[in-house]
């Protein structure tokens, strides 16, 4: 696949896209799960450049019909944007899952191996990998696949472990890191996707848990990476509702 290909397939007609420019639809539409949005310090964070880099690129973006933006405010993206963006997310994630259940490659180490991959894989290799793996909905650290249709689940009812009250109980679903360290710091208190838990106290430095029958504490850091779906009553219902309208729902990435 050439470069821009990504693009060419979700908005015909557009002039073929660099690499670079997927990658800031890409990390715009995950910036947009957050409260804040997409910034341009957040971008410039995310990206690893200036501030002044990431306002001359929006203003490509823009010009193309991808983002719309405006001065002092969060930068969004067009239907146009978000279809290039969610290719490029359903490559990502097919690929994690394809190095992990299939090359044997650990979970910490797949994000890098895919972050190259994304832009070239052909369309026909990604339909393939999604038949092998049987149209997985989640790669090996939760996140959700777009479906071939660029469907994209919604997680906002999942909410961080850092936040649950005492005596809450769920099970982990998504873990929103990339970091090695933290990776293996998640495995090795074996807190994968799937994990049932319980949280038995809350302390200002973390989180106690009860899992298989063990109580450990999870660091405060950690446990706002830790995203946990609740069981379906109408007092979690209530809660949760509270916890997205006061603007305090963790920032999924």
């Amino acid at each position: 696949m050439k470069e821009g290909a990504v693009q060419a397939k979700s908005s015909a007609g557009s002039s073929s896209l660099s690499h670079s420019q997927q990658d800031y639809l890409k990390q715009i539409l995950l910036l947009d799960e957050s409260p804040r949005g997409a910034t341009t310090q957040q971008l410039a964070e995310r990206i690893g450049v200036r501030p002044a880099s990431v306002t001359g690129m929006l203003k490509k973006l823009a010009e193309e019909g991808l983002v719309e933006r405006a001065p002092y405010r969060a930068v969004h993206l067009t239907e146009a944007g978000r279809r290039i963006a969610l290719e490029l997310v359903r490559h990502h994630r097919l690929l994690e899952a394809f190095l992990s259940r299939m090359l044997g490659y650990r979970w910490d180490e797949v994000h890098e191996e895919a972050e190259e991959l994304e832009h070239v894989i052909s369309e026909r290799f990604e339909q393939k990998v999604a038949e092998l793996l049987s149209h997985p909905e989640r790669d090996p650290h939760g996140d959700p696949i777009p479906t071939q249709e660029l469907a994209l689940a919604e997680d906002r009812h999942l909410v961080s472990l850092g936040r649950l009250p005492k005596g809450s109980r769920g099970t982990i679903c998504r873990i929103t890191l990339q970091d090695q360290d933290a990776l293996n710091l998640v495995e090795k208190l074996g807190l994968l996707p799937g994990t049932p838990i319980e949280v038995a106290d809350s302390h200002p430095d973390g989180v106690a848990l009860l899992v298989r029958g063990s109580r450990f504490l999870v660091p405060s850091l950690l446990a706002a990476h830790l995203l946990v779906d609740l069981p379906p009553n109408p007092a979690a219902a209530d809660w949760e509702e509270k916890e997205r309208t006061s603007g305090r729902a963790i920032e999924g990435l």
